[in-house]
């Protein structure tokens, strides 16, 4: 379950830049330490050295990765980059399957009707917290019409939660 959290735009970017900044460092480190290392190893004095620079390279950029998601991912000071990573990856996840989303919203499937309005959120806070509110005012017309169709039908439009399993079965009540 994914739930849309408050948060300030410019607090999240600084906070955003602020980790690419640290993680750029940490690869930048060990990029050039495992180059080094791998030149001094293996290279050959006064030869080309350039597939041990790569290997080091990419090396350092596999370990990055590695340190990333299982050691520091975890970490308080992560977790602006995480949370907006999960909220662009289960945004993803639907727009993945929006074409029978809609199709099933068009039915007045409620459950489609609630997913739809957790992606118009969803897409409404990245857009803000991305500061690329330009594209969000191109959607704006469709957010205000399903909310209004949501509020018709006596659903909550705070929807603020997501259950990626919500997605299961959306072919079939969108052929119902």
């Amino acid at each position: 379950m994914f739930t849309i959290q408050p948060m300030y735009p410019e607090t999240y970017r600084q906070q955003t830049r602020r980790i690419a900044m640290a993680l750029i460092a940490v690869f930048v480190l060990l990029a050039m330490l495992l180059s080094t290392l791998a030149v001094q190893l293996f290279g050959e004095p006064g030869g080309d050295n350039f597939r041990w620079n790569l290997a080091g390279v990419l090396l350092g950029l596999v370990l990055t990765i590695a340190l990333v998601r299982l050691k520091l991912w975890s970490q308080p000071w992560m977790a602006p980059a995480v949370y907006g990573w999960q909220l662009k990856r289960n945004l993803l996840r639907i727009t993945n399957q929006m074409h029978l989303l809609k199709a099933a919203v068009a039915l007045g499937d409620p459950q489609a009707m609630r997913v739809l309005r957790f992606y118009h959120l969803g897409v409404s806070q990245m857009h803000q917290l991305d500061g690329n509110t330009s594209d969000l005012s191109q959607m704006l017309r469709e957010i205000d019409q399903h909310r209004e169709a949501m509020e018709q039908a006596g659903l909550d439009v705070q929807q603020n939660d997501f259950d990626p399993a919500w997605l299961n079965g959306l072919k079939d009540r969108a052929c119902v």
